[in-house]
């Protein structure tokens, strides 16, 4: 088994060093079958020293092989890393995770038990995922509920056989916005039977700048890509599952819209509770009673475009 770390980037040298240095500290029992792995960075047309930076510094980093891309995204990013790749086993983190030294051995140890359980390699390890904006110390983070996913297939700490991402088509470039394009590939490995496999112990620690008013506009702008890229989702897979993830559904309409008071409670309404919050040290908390306003502008987003679908096929019949 060779692992190939699979890390898109985009601007973000401060957490990328991390997350680099994480990954070259790795330890790994001899028995456990790893041949060896390399870490495969793709810059997605980085503004700032990230490229100058890593080929500066090649024997700080000896694992890792650098490519270079005009800037089209994560996931044509991805297709890039995993076509460029050496290994027979792909993992996927972002560039701004930083893992612990037995991260490889823990995938190893989740895809050797999977794989004999199963009696092929139809399986992929997802790995714990921890939120934190703890710069100086992100792995002292603790896992909190918040953190919980159910995702099938997400690009955040998930190894895979590279072959069953080349059968399946690798990631889909229309997903030109923000969002769902690792779980509309999820979806398409799940319809060929791959089975997933939890990783607890493969834990990655996702840093993010403790949240502020700043960064609303972003997240509003986030919200609203991911709600027009749930649409595509859908025009994929029109399937109620993919309809509850992307929460286009009545439920979540009422849901968001109870919540909100039907958009009353937003970015405006709410900022001094959320300056309060943050004032008094608890940024995640200000982030959490944010998600109020984000989810609704989400669910405007995905029936805005929904609404935009239903009218263009209309008007080509």
């Amino acid at each position: 088994m060779f692992f190939s770390v699979v890390i898109p980037t985009y601007n973000r040298l401060p957490i990328l060093e991390k997350c680099l240095r994480g990954l070259e500290a790795q330890s790994y029992g001899a028995n456990l079958g790893i041949d060896g792995y390399e870490v495969v960075v793709i810059d997605d047309g980085s503004t700032d020293s990230t490229v100058s930076w890593l080929q500066a510094n090649p024997t700080e980093f000896p694992h890792v092989r650098l490519f270079l891309q005009d800037h089209q995204g994560p996931a044509a990013a991805r297709n890039l890393g995993v076509l460029q790749a050496q290994g027979d086993t792909i993992i996927f983190i972002d560039s701004d995770l930083v893992v612990t030294e037995t991260f490889l051995q823990a995938h190893a140890v989740a895809l050797r038990q999977g794989q004999q359980e199963l009696g092929d390699d139809r399986c992929f390890t997802y790995g714990r995922v921890i939120n934190t904006c703890n710069f100086e110390n992100p792995t002292s983070e603790p896992y909190k509920i918040t953190d919980f996913s159910a995702a099938f297939f997400a690009t955040g700490n998930v190894a895979i056989a590279r072959h069953w991402l080349i059968e399946a088509g690798l990631f889909d470039l229309s997903f030109t916005l923000y969002g769902w394009e690792d779980l509309e590939l999820g979806v398409r490995l799940k319809n060929m039977g791959l089975k997933l496999i939890k990783a607890p112990t493969a834990v990655g620690y996702h840093w993010h700048p403790p949240f502020s008013l700043q960064q609303i506009p972003h997240l509003i702008d986030q919200e609203i890509q991911r709600g027009r890229m749930g649409v595509i989702f859908y025009q994929k897979h029109p399937t109620f599952d993919v309809r509850l993830m992307i929460q286009m559904t009545w439920l979540h309409r009422v849901l968001w819209g109870l919540l909100s008071l039907g958009g009353q409670l937003n970015e405006r309404t709410l900022g001094p509770l959320l300056q309060w919050l943050i004032d008094r040290g608890k940024p995640q908390l200000a982030l959490e009673v944010a998600r109020i306003f984000l989810n609704w502008y989400n669910v405007q987003g995905v029936y805005g475009a929904y609404r935009e679908w239903q009218l263009a096929q209309s008007s080509s019949t």
